[in-house]
């Protein structure tokens, strides 16, 4: 799950640095500045995964990206799309989670007959 996620984080990474091209040309310093945040953000927030803090910031820069929309009007879709991947990568890091420890268990207990 945690590799998902951060995968996620990483790639939002690079958007935003996309974004911040795109914003330069018609926006001032503070929208810059809020983009160049989202995305220091989104690197902490992979790094800090091994705890909550870590899945509380991954939360906050995906509602930040799809906010960023009121900057450049893409960032709406773009957003969404990686708040999507977001809850995809958590619910499908789950059940591989859950699938891993089965296997987990069941080699134990041919281990122990």
């Amino acid at each position: 799950m945690k590799m998902l996620a951060r995968s996620v984080l990483i790639m939002e990474f690079f958007v935003m640095g996309f974004a911040l091209l795109l914003a330069r040309i018609s926006t001032g310093k503070i929208e810059l500045l809020l983009g160049a945040l989202i995305a220091i953000c989104a690197v902490l927030a992979s790094g800090a995964l091994r705890t909550s803090r870590g899945w509380i910031l991954g939360w906050i820069v995906q509602f930040a990206m799809v906010a960023y929309g009121l900057v450049i009007f893409t960032m709406y879709f773009v957003g969404a799309l990686f708040l999507a991947l977001w809850i995809a990568a958590i619910v499908v890091g789950r059940k591989g989670e859950a699938i891993r420890a089965k296997l987990v268990a069941e080699r134990e207990a041919k281990k122990d007959q």
